[in-house]
């Protein structure tokens, strides 16, 4: 009784944990599609009645008086609507693209990227590698999209490994001398690499949740 207990205890974690998981997407969903709504009526309200600056600062004092406690109403954060309907809206197929990633995650592929095209690989490698805000800031510094321009390196990943994870494995294969994720400013022998570089993975085993593991260096199986 007590291993089905377990088990089932297990599961239900595991349900509460997806469930969670799924709210915070629809969260985020809804958050990037009212963020656009409003970019569009300010730029739109903009040209239509000759605006300048300030309506914006009254827009934020308004709107932060109105929904106290409630954040992202900064005159900062409007402009940055602004500027996302303003990149995005001329390509309304994207619209439900770019819902699909954290606005945090657009503050930085819109401050970082130089063209449409770097904008709009970076927003679909997020969407679809689940990349955290860490992993695609240093994927944009360690230059991803000029290496995804060239060709890419030969690998048997998708063929051994499952769809999800060879996208994550050829991904640290084209970074494969990309090593400021792991703190490394100066030569280090290999063991300390091989440790920073296991401390690493078990970190994103614990992101990825209930049902994988880490099989230790000695053959020692240690779960998540």
């Amino acid at each position: 009784m007590n291993q089905d207990y377990q088990t089932l205890l297990a599961d239900i974690k595991a349900t509460i944990r997806a469930g969670r998981a799924k709210a915070i997407r629809q969260l985020s969903r809804s958050v990037i599609e009212s963020y656009w709504d409003i970019g569009r009526r300010i730029l739109e309200s903009q040209q239509q009645h000759g605006w300048g600056k300030g309506i914006v600062e009254q827009l934020s004092r308004d709107l932060q008086r109105e929904f106290q406690g409630t954040e992202g109403f900064s005159a900062r954060n409007l402009w940055n609507m602004r500027l996302f309907y303003e990149t995005y809206g001329g390509f309304p197929n994207l619209q439900q693209r770019v819902a699909e990633i954290p606005w945090s995650h657009h503050l930085i592929i819109m401050s970082k990227s130089k063209t449409h095209e770097e904008r709009l690989y970076y927003i679909e490698a997020t969407a679809k590698m689940a990349w955290s805000r860490d992993v695609l800031l240093n994927q944009i510094k360690a230059g991803a999209y000029e290496r995804h321009l060239l060709q890419p390196k030969q690998s048997n990943f998708d063929l051994t490994m499952p769809e999800n994870l060879a996208e994550q494995a050829n991904e640290a294969l084209k970074s494969s001398y990309s090593l400021e994720f792991l703190g490394i400013g100066r030569q280090v022998f290999e063991l300390e690499l091989e440790n920073r570089l296991l401390q690493k993975l078990k970190e994103f085993l614990l992101e990825l949740g209930y049902g994988f593991s880490f099989i230790g260096r000695l053959g020692r199986e240690e779960n998540f």
